[in-house]
């Protein structure tokens, strides 16, 4: 595949950053992040109906690609919207009867070898549901360097499928800053990358940055950022959302179908 720089080199005109889609330079910039890295997870969390199965989440675009630049033996793509993950129990906030927090305590532990060859698995709702599927993101996660969650901003949040997952790592929050145990997040790198429509990106990005460092993983800039169509909130219209799509394409023409 033919770099951009190879093309601008033929076409003798100079390279530079600046020449770049500002999204381009956002993504390179990840990109650039994480082939320092040894092993990275990206985690995807964007659904499609069923049946439009060529209809492929944006922001799971950008992870396929980055694992296409990277490769796969480095790059691990997991799509959380095809796991059986359970909603969290709330145990962190239970009443006075059960300490008033007991996730993530020991005996909340999976202690199965298959599931969690490393022992360290501490989420009651994994344990009370024996189908969960939980453990195959925590243990990537916990062998990995980095950590990308690509998301679809959804009536100014998180989609539900991050939300569901965000909170069943609670145990991982949980365990060194209320129990006071070891932060097994401390060395890895996480970012979040989120698409929207019209509303909120931004803030949702922000938001996530610091629940991120509320759990304890480290957080560098070039792994957050949003990508949004129009910053008018008011602006439902199908024509919008029609011409989204076609800019979204054109992001990609330039820079996903290009190798930096």
């Amino acid at each position: 595949m033919i770099s951009l720089t190879e093309l601008l080199s033929e076409a003798k005109l100079p390279f530079a950053e600046d020449s770049l889609d500002p999204y381009a330079l956002k993504y390179k910039k990840t990109l650039d992040y994480l082939k320092t890295k040894n092993k990275v997870l990206c985690l995807t969390t964007s659904n499609r109906w069923v049946k439009h199965k060529d209809d492929v989440p944006k922001s799971s675009q950008l992870a396929l690609k980055l694992q296409e630049l990277l490769g796969k033996e480095k790059v691990k793509v997991i799509d959380i919207t095809k796991l059986k993950i359970f909603m969290c129990e709330g145990n962190v906030s239970s009443n006075a009867a059960h300490g008033g927090n007991h996730c993530g305590v020991k005996a909340a532990s999976l202690n199965d070898k298959d599931k969690d060859p490393m022992g360290t698995h501490r989420c009651w709702s994994s344990l009370n549901n024996p189908s969960d599927e939980l453990y195959k993101v925590t243990n990537e996660l916990l062998t990995s360097d980095a950590v990308v969650f690509f998301v679809s901003v959804r009536w100014g949040q998180t989609n539900a499928f991050y939300q569901k997952l965000i909170e069943r790592l609670t145990w991982l929050e949980n365990r060194h800053t209320a129990l006071g145990e070891s932060n097994l997040l401390k060395d890895i790198d996480a970012g979040l990358i989120a698409i929207g429509q019209n509303w909120n990106g931004k803030q949702v990005v922000d938001t996530q940055k610091k629940v991120l460092e509320f759990y304890g993983f480290k957080t560098p800039s070039e792994l957050f950022w949003n990508w949004q169509y129009t910053s008018d909130s008011d602006d439902e219209s199908l024509r919008s959302y029609q011409r989204a799509n076609k800019v979204f394409k054109e992001f990609e023409n330039t820079f996903l179908h290009t190798e930096l």
